[in-house]
């Protein structure tokens, strides 16, 4: 019996009362070694009708979609359609931000790897006609920059709907289209939808809600988010085998399983290639790449993507020097503690790696002065709001608005006490995680310019 043979057994042993530990509805698992793939699934696709999933099951992979249409921005480089280096609106004459002389300098490469620098959680709905994503950038006319283009990490969904634009104008196809031709009929994907109308031909996962804590699960309000924001991650699912195949190719030089050409070698590489460093939240990778996420601390090499919308979350890990590859699809719980047991096994048993530690509030927290820290720090999807009570504890508070009020989020309060120099923690956590805050910058009056969640949000001003 092989070491993945082995793993297989595993999954089949324990998945199930994995799911039911950490309160998962279903999930899907697949794995690549030495050539070879296996995969499971358990749990139910939605509490509602007790459909059971399968490992044919469909879940949406949220953001992980920012590789994929990566990948077709870097086969239009390959083609010499564009450069990495070009000024977007050489291709995009349209494009405008309100910080019009940032517009004008930004760059491919900014927008692949999230150095654009401007709001990035932009979820507007344009609607499900061919024109949606060209209705979306046009509506960006009036969105603020953070910081100059190429400055720091900023995490940009709206970026990545530009890109997707980029795609369609160059390719002159919408980006459902693109997708279908340029990356699915290659790699030979058969259960993959980049849409609602072609996802409800397969047997499907519907995300799940805690409407109240420990109130279990229920069925999520919408399937997906806004068609708009397909090439950030809004709409594309699949079966875990699926992804795996694309993350295949990636392993494989860019070539499909029946050596059909989708990247050329050295842009496969250029893909994985560090280009950013991140703030230390250690929830996050160490750097990013060309779309990809990068882990520099796990003793090799490893990239990836994590995926979350409504109800849904997702976890891609590849080991290009162990040809590992691990997909984790879930639809409700805590995904993270899930992902902790299944992939944290996967890699330690195929390849020796153990995942980082999580990051947890001390037991012992120093007292620590927050006036750099307090004020209300406000983008698109919320307001936080950090402050320090008489007694010196640190608090935040976040008010959602947007369309986190639409699904049902609510003001939460939770305190929060010292974790590194310029960095605090939650102590209670969030779905299973304590996200540090990092506080960056000056704002010319000693204060942090940014709160730092993977996300640069701004102090606001006043």
């Amino acid at each position: 019996m092989t070491k993945l043979d082995e793993v297989a057994t595993w999954l089949a042993d324990h998945l199930p009362a994995l799911l039911a530990e950490h309160d998962v509805p279903a999930a899907g698992v697949a794995v690549l070694a030495g050539g070879e793939v296996v995969d499971a699934a358990a749990g139910l696709l939605s509490t509602a009708t007790g459909v059971e999933a399968t490992p044919d099951s469909l879940f949406q992979i949220g953001s992980i979609t920012k590789v994929w249409t990566a990948t077709l921005v870097l086969q239009l480089v390959d083609e010499g359609l564009v450069g990495l280096d070009d000024r977007l609106q050489q291709h995009l004459p349209g494009f405008r931000l309100a910080d019009g002389s940032a517009a004008a300098t930004m760059t491919v490469r900014q927008l692949l790897s999230h150095t654009a620098g401007f709001e990035g959680d932009v979820f507007t709905d344009t609607g499900r006609g061919d024109d949606r994503l060209e209705r979306y950038v046009d509506g960006l006319a009036d969105l603020p920059q953070l910081f100059p283009p190429g400055e720091q990490f900023s995490y940009n969904n709206a970026g990545y709907c530009v890109l997707g634009r980029l795609v369609e104008v160059l390719r002159g196809r919408p980006f459902d289209e693109c997708l279908a031709e340029h990356l699915f009929a290659p790699l030979g994907l058969t259960h993959a939808a980049a849409s609602p109308y072609e996802a409800i031909l397969f047997r499907t996962a519907v995300g799940h809600l805690s409407p109240e804590p420990d109130g279990g699960q229920v069925p999520a309000p919408m399937w997906a988010m806004a068609p708009s924001n397909a090439p950030a991650g809004s709409m594309l699912a699949m079966r875990p085998r699926d992804l795996l195949t694309f993350a295949r190719a990636h392993l494989d030089g860019g070539t499909a399983s029946d050596g059909t050409r989708v990247l050329a070698a050295e842009t496969v590489a250029a893909m994985q290639q560090p280009q950013v460093q991140l703030p230390d939240i250690r929830v996050m990778g160490d750097s990013w790449g060309l779309g990809w996420e990068l882990f520099d601390t796990m003793g090799t090499p490893v990239v990836g993507h994590d995926g979350n919308t409504i109800g849904q979350a997702s976890f891609l890990r590849v080991l290009p020097e162990h040809g590992v590859a691990v997909v984790l699809l879930t639809n409700g719980g805590d995904p993270y503690g899930l992902y902790r047991d299944v992939v944290g096994h996967v890699l330690r048993e195929l390849a020796g790696v153990e995942l980082r530690p999580l990051p947890v509030p001390p037991a012992d927290p120093q007292p620590v002065d927050a006036s750099r820290y307090a004020g209300t720090y406000s983008s698109q999807v919320a307001d936080l709001v950090v402050s320090q009570d008489g007694d010196g504890r640190i608090w935040l508070e976040m008010r959602p608005k947007g369309l986190a009020l639409e699904i049902g989020e609510t003001p939460e309060r939770s305190e929060l006490v010292d974790f590194a120099p310029d960095t605090l923690i939650p102590v209670q956590p969030q779905s299973g995680l304590h996200v540090p805050l990092a506080f960056l910058g000056d704002d010319g009056a000693g204060r942090a310019r940014f709160v730092h969640v993977g996300r640069a949000v701004p102090r606001a001003v006043g």
